[in-house]
């Protein structure tokens, strides 16, 4: 493994890394968010459950980094 990619593995595991994930995410729901509503504009139902799955995927990634970035508080001394 490359000093470079140990690096990264790292940056994902901080709390910096775990923001910026979660801020990702959100933001591939503003995309999820359009296609519902393009969905119920022509009444294409597949489209809505596909943007439904999407939601939860998303609802899902969001939960995991709020407990990873949760696991990361509980490391820190300051933080109690």
């Amino acid at each position: 493994m490359s000093p470079m990619t140990a690096k990264a593995k790292g940056f994902r595991k901080s709390k910096p890394g775990a923001y910026l994930s979660m801020a990702t995410t959100a933001f591939g729901a503003v995309s999820v968010v359009k296609q519902a509503r393009m969905a119920r504009k022509e009444n294409d139902t597949l489209r809505l459950v596909d943007a439904a799955v999407s939601a939860a995927a998303i609802v899902t990634g969001l939960a995991l980094l709020y407990r990873e970035l949760k696991k990361l508080g509980d490391d820190d001394v300051l933080l109690g």
